[in-house]
């Protein structure tokens, strides 16, 4: 099966001229003559930015994620490709209503026209694992129903298995290979497809979402109504709003730009260091705003980030060491958990640091590219074999998709000190005397129960005769080494004799 996907991949990527994006280098441009020369009679009249689109389109969801992830970084990409493969955001090519109403009969065991009181069957969004009809609840509530592709997990699995074979080419062929940990990545990536293939846990997350920004000016998230979801169908409020591509119609509408690029980084922040819980799929296409306010609507909710504390409390130490311009913070914050090997000298690793990180300070977003700044500091690391985290993974392709939202909004957005004076703020609660009190808070229930206990632990410690107990064991471990001297003396004895006669039978 394997074969059969690579040999697809292969074709389908001939058939729209793809080779003209791996065959450009002048060591293989021959090669790409040749291709085109043997397959003349395809049809390549259409733009390079169509023909990829139409063949990530065609290959499927993992290719289609990657074309959005392309899309918005226009600082990497041609305009004419990222404008093109915008459209994977909201655009992918629906699947055919008649199957949309089939999994929702098949989910519900009865006719669609008694679970709703009206149901659109042309879908209004399409995307890579599902496609959204509006809908409208017997009681009159306006909902969007979100439905599975059909047999999109085999396809899945087809392809995972495709990026698992590849991590393991790179751990042999490249000399970084077994540093990036890519089969680890690929698992990382292979769970979070795992968990928008089932839209109860997307509906949990939208959920737990809502909670975290109850009644939140800065971003809205859609109400799930449990009754009506499963598996492979998720029911939610209908959302009303504008993309948040569609800046002409923002400003139209009276939204404040600059602000609205400004709330969107401190919503990432946030996510991040106050709920350790984040959107990790905020593409444009997944974002509407609000007319009027600088208020986000968050859409799909398939792929979410978690952080453990040790994760924030390190991220947090790091950027604020960026912001600050403390590249000894930064090298010893790697050296502390464990990022690179304990022989690391702290003052190279601060200056490899400070050369990559001190020419983008004090410049708006428009002039920096902060996944440029990622890739030099991945080229600095080397020397000094930093493993990558792959629970990191996501929370790096976040911080990517924000970078480029904010310089479609704002190109004059100062990324570090919008967000400085918030993760400043972070800190100091986490580690002043706010952190104290929340976390005399959060002890204290267990206290109450210890408490009571302690008069009766520390009775029970000083009765019993913990040294009698270590003179039993020191005896018992005597006398099964006494035991082993003697039979081990036993067998050295026999073999002795038995080599005496043998030797003695020799002789004769």
């Amino acid at each position: 099966m394997k074969l059969l996907r690579l040999a697809r991949i292969l074709s389908i990527g001939l058939r729209y001229g793809l080779e003209e994006f791996f065959l450009g280098h002048e060591r293989v441009r021959p090669l790409r003559w040749l291709v085109r020369v043997t397959l003349f009679w395809r049809p390549l009249s259409e733009p390079r930015g169509v023909r990829l689109r139409r063949a990530l389109e065609t290959l499927g969801p993992i290719f289609v994620k990657f074309g959005q992830m392309l899309s918005t970084r226009r600082d990497l990409v041609p305009l004419d490709i990222a404008d093109e493969l915008a459209q994977l955001q909201d655009r992918v090519p629906p699947f055919p209503s008649v199957e949309a109403i089939a999994t929702l009969e098949t989910a519900y065991k009865k006719p669609v026209n008694e679970v709703f009181a009206e149901f659109d069957a042309t879908p209004v969004a399409s995307a890579s694992v599902a496609q959204v009809h509006f809908a409208r609840l017997h009681d009159g509530t306006p909902v969007a129903v979100k439905v599975l592709r059909p047999g999109i997990a085999p396809v899945i699995a087809h392809d995972v298995s495709l990026l698992y074979a590849a991590a393991g080419l790179v751990e042999k062929l490249f000399a970084d290979g077994k540093r990036l940990r890519p089969r680890e990545v690929v698992s990382e990536f292979e769970k979070h497809l795992g968990d928008e293939l089932d839209l109860m846990r997307e509906a949990a997350n939208c959920s737990q979402l809502r909670r975290n920004f109850k009644d939140s000016p800065l971003l809205k998230v859609p109400e799930v109504y449990w009754d009506y979801c499963g598996r492979d169908v998720m029911v939610m409020d209908r959302m009303d709003g504008i993309p948040v591509s569609q800046i002409g119609r923002l400003r139209e509408s009276g939204v404040d730009i600059p602000k609205l690029a400004a709330t969107g980084v401190e919503i990432f922040f946030t996510q991040v260091f106050r709920d350790g819980f984040f959107h990790a799929d905020m593409h444009p296409g997944n974002i509407l705003v609000r007319p009027g306010s600088e208020q986000y609507i968050a859409l799909d909710f398939g792929i979410m980030g978690t952080l453990t504390e040790v994760d924030k409390q390190y991220l947090a130490r790091n950027f604020l060491a960026f912001f600050r311009r403390d590249y000894k913070g930064v090298a010893l914050a790697h050296l502390e958990s464990g990022w690179v090997p304990p022989d690391t000298r702290i003052d190279e690793l601060e200056a490899a640091v400070r050369a990559v990180c001190e020419p983008v300070f004090d410049r708006p977003l428009k002039d920096i590219s902060f996944g440029r700044v990622l890739l030099q500091l991945f080229q600095a690391s080397r020397r000094f074999n930093v493993e990558i985290q792959p629970q990191l993974v996501l929370l790096q392709k976040t911080l990517l998709n924000i970078e480029g939202l904010g310089r479609q909004l704002d190109p004059e957005l100062d990324l570090w000190k919008t967000a400085k004076p918030f993760l400043e703020r972070w800190m100091n609660e986490q580690m002043g005397w706010r952190a104290l009190v929340k976390n005399l808070q959060t002890e204290a229930p267990k206290w109450a129960v210890l408490l009571p206990q302690l008069p009766r632990l520390a009775h029970h410690a000083l009765n019993e005769n913990r040294l009698a107990q270590l003179e039993a064991g020191l005896a018992l471990m005597l006398r099964q080494q006494l035991t082993r001297n003697r039979w081990h003396g036993f067998m050295a004895v026999l073999m002795t004799i038995i080599t005496a006669g043998i030797l003695i039978l020799i002789f004769r």
